[in-house]
């Protein structure tokens, strides 16, 4: 059967149409549905598939001019086929490919004596049979979770068993074979085209497809000197086999598992913070509760009636004027001359500077490293022992947001802090400050510069 050049737009029109509104349906499918845990092997994944599809086959193709054909009218004939695939890695597969279908075309070239010898040509492919290599060159994406698209290419090689019977300019028809007529010649597929995930397991096919035939029959007319060649342009429908739990190989995007196995980490990570936090609230309170209990026990033991310091149950003073200072017996302490001023020692200074050099957080948190203690123990009592005050100013590099940066350095110096006067310092001669991401002593854009940047400066005075 025939199509003229109008029927056959107006067929890929409608084609394309129904792919376009089948791509965008894929939207609905659920973003982690094709989770695998990365690395676990083939068994995870449906690597056997099936397909079906029908087209249009003509002798003409993309490749070659009319004028180089045997017949001068090439006509459009349907074709139909099918595929068993077994994918060996997200990018390659292995299929078994089967088509059926006709050629036709009228108006052979000019003969020797300037006529035309054949009317017309008409081929029946009772089966082409191939064995190809399909690449699918897009099944991997850093932009989204799961493509709609993935495009592919094939090539391979097959037998073609087919009978081609010529019409002559008088009207009679004969085989180009004597006998049965029948053919079977080597041939080589390359093709082409889209596939588009439609439903989980389920694929529609657009594909283009130009065979090569190992030699000049496939018409029954041989003119020039190359092997004849025909195209097969085909919609159709895969079909993964398998759990449907599973997903399919040639379509998985290894990226989003292994962005979800990151999410799910973090996600771990701050449950396993929450309950430690949890606990520890849950502990404080407890402690709160008994302060509570001791406080009201102690209340009449704690009134100060003169406000300066001292119970009234301890105070050998009482009235004492407001503002003088008083010893732990509530009297007021002798005055005394101005304190001398203080001069810091280099080995004050080299005390401060180990503890910088071996401060260290983990990663991300405001948590100090085993590794910092012993040089921060050694602070805790040069501060204990010499009074000297100390600014502890925090920073960070310019990763993440600013409000979470300026938190970060400020956490990072109130735990440096809280370890210091745990040791023994006064928490009233420390300052804590936290700058976030300003001041960089380094550039932001190199590790080192950033590893720079994340830092907690210390000033002694």
């Amino acid at each position: 059967m025939k199509l003229n050049l109008k029927s056959a737009t107006l067929f890929l029109t409608f084609i394309f149409a129904g792919v376009r509104l089948l791509a965008q349906n894929t939207d609905s499918v659920a973003v982690n549905s094709d989770y695998v845990k990365p690395f676990s092997g083939s068994g995870a994944f449906r690597t056997w598939s099936i397909g079906i599809h029908a087209g249009l086959m003509t002798p003409s193709t993309i490749i070659n001019s009319k004028d180089k054909l045997d017949y001068t009218v090439p006509n459009i004939q349907y074709g139909y086929g099918g595929y068993i695939k077994k994918q060996i890695l997200p990018s390659f597969g292995i299929q078994g490919d089967f088509l059926m279908g006709k050629l036709n075309a009228d108006n052979a070239q000019p003969g020797s004596f300037g006529t035309s010898p054949y009317k017309s040509f008409t081929t029946t492919i009772n089966y082409a049979a191939s064995l190809s290599g399909n690449f699918t060159l897009a099944n991997i994406n850093w932009h989204v979770m799961k493509s709609s698209i993935e495009p592919y290419i094939t090539a391979g090689i097959g037998l073609m068993n087919y009978k081609p019977v010529l019409t002559a300019a008088n009207g009679t028809t004969e085989n180009f074979k004597p006998g049965t007529g029948v053919l079977n010649e080597l041939y080589v597929p390359i093709g082409l085209g889209l596939k588009f995930n439609v439903a989980k397991g389920v694929n529609l096919e657009l594909g283009y497809q130009v065979n090569f035939i190992y030699s000049d029959n496939l018409d029954g007319y041989k003119f020039g000197s190359t092997n004849d060649k025909y195209s097969y342009a085909h919609i159709g429908l895969e079909f993964a086999l398998g759990k449907r739990s599973k997903p399919q190989l040639s379509v998985h995007n290894p990226v989003a598992s292994m962005r979800q196995e990151y999410l799910q980490g973090i996600q771990q990570a701050k449950d396993e913070f929450k309950a430690q936090m949890d606990s520890n609230k849950a502990a404080n309170q407890a402690l709160l509760q008994r302060a509570a209990a001791s406080d009201a026990k102690l209340l009449k033991l704690t009134t100060d009636s003169d406000g300066d310091g001292v119970p009234d149950f301890y105070d050998k003073c009482p009235n004492t004027p407001a503002g003088v200072k008083v010893d732990g017996s509530g009297c007021p302490l002798p005055v005394t001359k101005p304190d001398e001023k203080i001069y810091i020692t280099e080995a004050d200074k080299s005390v401060v500077n180990e503890a910088i050099q071996n401060l260290q957080f983990d990663s991300g948190a405001a948590v100090i490293s085993d590794l910092s203690y012993p040089s921060l123990e050694k602070l805790a009592k040069l501060l204990s022992e010499k009074k000297y005050h100390l600014k502890l100013a925090g920073y960070t590099d310019a990763t993440g947001s600013a409000v979470l940066n300026l938190k970060l350095s400020k956490d990072r110096a109130e735990a440096i802090k809280m370890f210091l006067v745990s040791r023994g310092a006064d928490p009233a001669l420390i300052q804590t400050e936290g700058y976030g991401k300003a001041n960089p002593i380094a550039s932001n854009k190199t590790p080192a510069g950033r590893k720079l940047n994340r830092r907690v400066e210390f000033s002694l005075y």
